[in-house]
């Protein structure tokens, strides 16, 4: 199944559900607003293909000529270029570069290169038993290391120094993720899985980390993804898609205070 295809079913993924720690009026207008492709989310979904999936890049992904589209001649070149790669999409040649170089310094470390070896960008469905909703997740990579499974997940950050990318952990709920996915792989193979994440700067020389989550971590985001579905399905089923006030729609109160705070 390719990345597209995946999207496109109706399950309930990581991305989506994660809207509800705002609050379900924000699911609902994620889920009806999609957003749009950007040229960071493109340079994403090329850079994941070339990390796991080098051989098989070409089949999703084209680099962009360099012609000059002012002329004649290099806008019909440029006509049957994107003729000819109908379907594909585009990266430029600066990037390009970019994700080959991050590539290589990937490929050079040898505990991340080990770790992002095995089964990439499996689909799992299941119906989750409490609530009847139909969620997916997508492992980047399904591997066997000193004797335990591990999903292991690329992820590009500013910074692995100190701290830092444990901030990124908390901000984008990088444990509710490691608990969903856990989750989903079992409910499929009945098997469980640790999870670790390679990190990797977006900057040079592109420092790489490896990251390895304890079973409190993955039992904390399933504590996330448990509440999450919860609360989708209460709303699915009292069409209340409540925001920051609450299902019932309760004021917030604000009080006097120093210049300080």
């Amino acid at each position: 199944m390719t990345n597209k295809e995946y999207r496109q079913d109706p399950g309930i993924s990581r991305s989506d559900l994660f809207e509800m720690r705002k609050s379900p009026l924000h699911f609902q207008y994620q889920m009806t607003h999609p957003k749009e492709d950007t040229p960071a989310l493109l340079f994403g979904r090329a850079l994941h293909k070339m990390i796991l999936e080098p051989g098989d890049f070409e089949s999703e992904f084209v680099v962009c000529p360099t012609v000059n589209r002012r002329t004649k001649a290099g806008q019909e070149q440029y006509a049957a270029f994107m003729a000819e790669n109908e379907g594909k999409d585009i990266v430029s040649q600066d990037d390009y570069e970019v994700m080959c170089e991050m590539a290589e310094v990937i490929n050079k470390h040898q505990l991340a290169k080990k770790l992002l070896t095995g089964e990439h960008e499996q689909s799992f469905f299941w119906t989750d038993p409490d609530t009847g909703e139909r969620c997916k997740c997508r492992p980047d990579c399904m591997t066997e290391y000193e004797g335990q499974l591990y999903l292991v997940d690329y992820k590009t950050t500013d910074s692995c120094a100190g701290m830092d990318f444990e901030r990124s952990v908390r901000k984008y709920g990088y444990d509710f993720q490691a608990g969903m996915y856990t989750e989903g792989v079992f409910a499929n193979t009945f098997q469980r899985y640790g999870f670790k994440f390679v990190a990797q700067e977006k900057k040079p020389p592109y420092a790489v980390r490896v990251y390895d989550c304890s079973e409190e971590f993955i039992q904390q985001g399933y504590d996330k993804f448990r509440e999450y579905i919860g609360m989708l399905h209460e709303c699915r089923v009292s069409g209340n898609w409540y925001g920051y006030e609450g299902p019932d729609r309760i004021e917030t109160g604000l009080f006097a205070y120093g210049e300080e705070v």
